[in-house]
């Protein structure tokens, strides 16, 4: 196993002080770097470890945070939390931004080489970048078929990559509709992969607090789509140094 380096970053958005954690891979020289969003819940130890992960693979990676360094284990705070988010896209823009200023602020990361990848909540952020026209070089999303102003798509300069589960009743076949009529319209080079069977947030590890109604890991289809998210940044945006695969078990999608 490669050496991976860890540490807190503090930065200013929304009002708050957000505290992200960013992993950094073996070596000295620039890499190409991630943005890891969370779901709506905020950013704990299943985001740490994907960071983690991704730095194994020779990413410098940050999972930022959304809620000023809290984990809202509450459905009810969450929901009120999250929920006048997702409909403000200039907040959105506004925590993401803010993260990716604290992502390049960091001498490893090379500015031009950049992804974002993110869950529910985080995926939404993700997009918003994309829309925003920041020049980000893959957005890959799970959970969040979330559609933006109208027009705004034309500014997404990369792929886009979604998964979602069949079964979601959070993002349902007329929320995924509405994406992909999106990104068609826009003509973006975009992906949707749906997995059978699948609730929302398929992908999370069980939690020891309650959830909203819909949500249920499935340990197959999370695997897969942590994959799926590893072949996006390795066409998208490789390493060409370093070691190879991460893997499922580090990024907490085969708990």
């Amino acid at each position: 196993m490669t050496t991976v380096t860890t540490r807190t970053v503090e930065y200013p958005a929304d009002g708050l002080t957000m505290v992200g954690h960013l992993a950094l891979p073996a070596g000295t020289g620039p890499r190409p770097a991630v943005l890891v969003g969370p779901e709506g819940m905020g950013l704990g130890d299943v985001e740490r470890r994907r960071a983690e992960a991704l730095a194994e693979l020779g990413y410098v990676a940050l999972a930022f945070d959304l809620h000023g360094g809290r984990y809202l284990g509450d459905p009810e705070e969450m929901l009120a939390r999250c929920l006048p988010l997702l409909d403000d896209p200039d907040r959105m823009r506004e925590i993401g931004g803010a993260a990716l200023d604290a992502l390049c602020a960091e001498p490893r990361t090379d500015p031009d080489r950049i992804a974002a990848v993110g869950y529910g909540t985080g995926g939404a952020i993700g997009l918003e970048l994309g829309r925003a026209g920041v020049g980000l070089r893959a957005i890959g999303t799970v959970n969040a078929t979330t559609t933006g102003r109208p027009g705004e798509a034309a500014r997404i300069r990369c792929p886009v990559w979604a998964g979602v589960g069949s079964e979601d009743p959070i993002m349902p076949p007329a929320r995924r509709d509405a994406f992909t009529a999106e990104m068609r319209a826009a003509g973006v080079d975009w992906r949707l992969t749906v997995y059978g069977g699948a609730l929302h947030a398929f992908h999370h590890p069980p939690v020891d607090h309650p959830v909203v109604a819909g949500v249920g890991h499935h340990p197959r289809h999370a695997r897969r789509a942590w994959r799926d998210v590893v072949d996006l940044l390795a066409e998208c945006l490789p390493v060409t140094e370093g070691p190879g695969r991460g893997t499922d078990e580090h990024a907490g999608a085969g708990h």
